[in-house]
């Protein structure tokens, strides 16, 4: 690896002699550049004094909490990467270390080739990410011209946007619904030459079929009954600037004909009139659908589709963003508050830990909704983990991949591998039901919540997959019964 050539500056932090000289000589022979903390306190301290660029962190250590030192060390400004280590028995903590910005964890024992495999991905991954963070800078608080979020995965969204914009190619956005299609829309034409022109969305699917023709061209007069007057179409309110199609897919195929004229031409006429009118717009498409399968099974026209899938923009759903919905929902507290009155500062550990482990199939668009819920039902200065289980719905259908979207990418296929595990002991536990011996319901509901996680390494959304039920639900169930989620 590249870095090897110089050597990285790794900190090993390992209150163990024997350990931390072992893991010394590993990085050693790799040609790095090794330094050990015996403590917590003097890692944070020679963190602060120099620059590593990856810190290995025993979680286990008798003068601070882990987690704490590890806050400290991402607080700094060289933001080394951090590898956490721990004992086999406390797996639970390493994944809690992940969501509160680890890179990556090792279970102890382990030998050195595992050691160095870990080094050099979590030496790579900084690199990828220095080289994200030169290309296209992050604005201050993760806002990016009203899109927030600074996960990798937004980074390079930006990056094609900022590459794109200029430009007068049709872009084709597409993404779950509640992604924030029509922000990055915004976004394209804000970065564009055409910023001071009118940027103009259309819901094809909030619109009747009858009127989306007079709705995007415009009419005349008596051009059928109820147009009482001449209206101006979203094409012509375009001109100079962006029209914004959402949902193309709900197009029907008559008006795809007509508009794939336009957007070849630039020429259209208004409903009920021949004269035909020439604008100059820029086209961005954007659908919640996978545009190919909607052509194959002939519901969108190919050569439309062609024409206006020129340079593609997939919107990440929220899942994959990991601390972005926590920027976002610090962001959408703050403004809610201030609307309602309150006096919010943010959340409690427990619900920044429900915000991670929630799948969020409703993606941002739900994020806001919960967040609106929790601000005008209650009034305190924080959000704990009660108030935000009570504001989170039901997952129901969301537990299984939706047809038509990209859910089976994500939450629900988590939950058909998680059934496929467990197929072949459910078949044997079924032979021996006749045998079971009666219990309380409620007793038989706990048992199944604690092997569902004792299954899953603690992890709640995906125990909640593998019950069918809602993550929210065993929050509440493990609240009630005073269960802390990693003792469960």
């Amino acid at each position: 690896m590249a870095e090897a050539e110089t050597g990285a500056r790794i900190l090993i932090v390992e209150d163990t002699p024997p350990l931390a000289e072992m893991y010394k000589q590993f990085v050693l022979a790799d040609g790095h550049r090794p330094d050990i903390a015996g403590d917590g306190a003097t890692a944070v301290q020679m963190v602060e004094s120099a620059d590593y660029d990856v810190v290995l962190l025993d979680l286990q250590l008798p003068d601070m909490n882990g987690l704490e030192i590890l806050s400290n060390i991402k607080a700094t400004p060289s933001r080394p990467a951090v590898i956490v280590a721990t004992a086999h028995g406390t797996i639970g903590r390493a994944v809690e270390a992940m969501r509160a910005g680890a890179d990556d964890f090792l279970v102890k024992p382990f030998n050195g080739e595992r050691l160095l495999v870990t080094l050099t991905n979590a030496l790579e991954k900084k690199r990828l990410s220095g080289i994200v963070a030169t290309i296209t800078p992050s604005q201050p608080g993760g806002d990016y011209l009203g899109i927030i979020g600074d996960s990798m995965a937004m980074q390079g969204v930006y990056r094609i946007i900022g590459s794109a914009a200029p430009s007068k190619a049709s872009i084709f956005v597409t993404g779950e619904s509640g992604t924030g299609k029509e922000l990055c829309a915004a976004a394209i034409h804000k970065r564009s030459p055409r910023a001071a022109k009118p940027f103009v969305p259309i819901n094809c699917g909030a619109i009747p079929h009858d009127l989306m023709e007079s709705e995007i061209f415009g009419h005349v007069k008596g051009a059928f009954t109820g147009a009482v007057a001449d209206r101006v179409g979203a094409a012509a309110r375009a001109d100079g600037g962006t029209l914004f199609l959402d949902e193309l897919g709900e197009m029907p195929l008559d008006l795809q004909v007509k508009l794939l004229r336009f957007v070849q031409t630039g020429v259209f006429s208004r409903v009920g009139e021949s004269r035909q009118e020439n604008v100059d717009v820029r086209f961005v498409a954007a659908t919640n659908r996978d545009p190919l399968v909607e052509v194959a099974a002939g519901r969108f026209r190919e050569d439309l589709y062609y024409r206006l899938h020129v340079i593609p923009i997939h919107m990440p759903p929220l899942r994959d963003r990991g601390d972005d919905v926590k920027l976002l929902a610090n962001s959408f507290l703050a403004d809610m508050s201030e609307e309602e009155g309150r006096s919010y500062r943010g959340f409690d550990g427990e619900a920044d830990r429900m915000l991670l482990s929630y799948p969020w199939p409703g993606n941002v668009r739900e994020l806001q909704n919960v967040i609106r819920n929790i601000v005008v039902l209650n009034d305190a200065e924080v959000i704990d983990g009660g108030m935000l289980s009570a504001a989170l719905p039901d997952l129901g259908p969301y537990s299984r991949p939706r047809s038509g979207s990209n859910m089976s990418r994500g939450y629900g296929d988590g939950r058909r591998r998680l059934s496929v595990d467990v197929a072949e002991d459910s078949s044997a536990a079924s032979e021996d039901f006749d045998n079971l011996p009666l219990v309380p319901l409620a007793e038989m509901e706990r048992a199944m919540i604690q092997k569902a996680l004792a299954q899953t390494d603690q992890n709640v959304p995906r125990a909640a997959a593998l019950l069918e039920v809602s993550p929210s639900t065993i929050y509440r169930k493990l609240q009630r019964w005073g269960i802390d989620v990693g003792a469960a």
